[in-house]
């Protein structure tokens, strides 16, 4: 029992580890290849025309970029299963928002891969009338705001601050990890919410965008998961929770 624990901290260790850094792999690809994020900020047949030019190697890069963070459910609950005795409560209502924050980010992320790739070819089609166009840009900008501005960004970085928040205030106060760990994960959840702002303006005129909040924020939430995963490894028997 004594060494399946630790065996299972070990592998739980290196996924809190190597998923943050995995799913950083994708993303830069779009960044180089598309200019993402600052594409979203252009007109919509710029964003279509230029992902159409991607052809099926974006495709497979968004639904990589979707898919990675999935084995982070294994992350959630272990912690989840070696915090609950200390905070039931908390523990339970910290791994239901991490586990749904995944699949908020993961159906806003699957757009590009099973909805952006028709209405790009509807609008890169010769054969489409003006009307036929118009309707394929109305329903781009319908769609990404819905599930990637509301679903995919709003509730799916709100919810992993939540989780990030309620592990560390957990960890904390019973001494799951070093401290300057849990006060770091405190900071960064404060300092990630702010980026909410930048959601906000799109809807709101007078709400201002806080420069580089969610980049902070989200290299913030990296350095914190990957410290968690050292510590995991780290953790000696008689430091794991029973």
């Amino acid at each position: 029992m004594i060494k399946e624990t630790i065996k299972w901290n070990r592998t739980i260790g290196m996924v809190l580890i190597l998923i943050p850094i995995l799913i950083q792999i994708p993303y830069t690809i779009l960044i180089i290849q598309f200019q993402y994020p600052e594409i979203l900020r252009k007109p919509t047949e710029v964003i279509l025309r230029e992902f159409h030019h991607g052809g099926s190697s974006f495709i497979w890069t968004w639904w990589f970029f979707g898919i990675s963070g999935l084995p982070l459910i294994f992350g959630y609950l272990h912690l989840y299963l070696n915090t609950k005795q200390f905070s039931p409560l908390l523990s339970l209502s910290a791994v239901i928002f991490g586990i749904v924050s995944l699949f908020f980010q993961l159906i806003g992320l699957l757009r590009w891969v099973f909805v952006v790739p028709i209405l790009s070819n509807v609008w890169m089609d010769p054969n489409s009338s003006e009307m036929i166009k118009q309707a394929a840009l109305l329903n781009f900008q319908t769609i990404h705001h819905l599930f990637g501005v509301l679903i995919g960004e709003h509730l799916g970085q709100l919810f992993t601050i939540l989780w990030m928040f309620l592990v560390s205030l957990m960890s904390w106060k019973h001494q799951i990890f070093p401290k300057w760990i849990s006060v770091f994960g405190i900071v960064s959840s404060f300092i990630y919410t702010l980026a909410q702002w930048e959601l906000f303006s799109l809807v709101v005129p007078e709400v201002g965008e806080i420069p580089f909040a969610g980049l902070i924020g989200s290299l913030s939430w990296l350095f914190w998961m990957v410290m968690m995963g050292i510590q995991m490894i780290k953790k000696n028997v008689d430091q794991i929770p029973n």
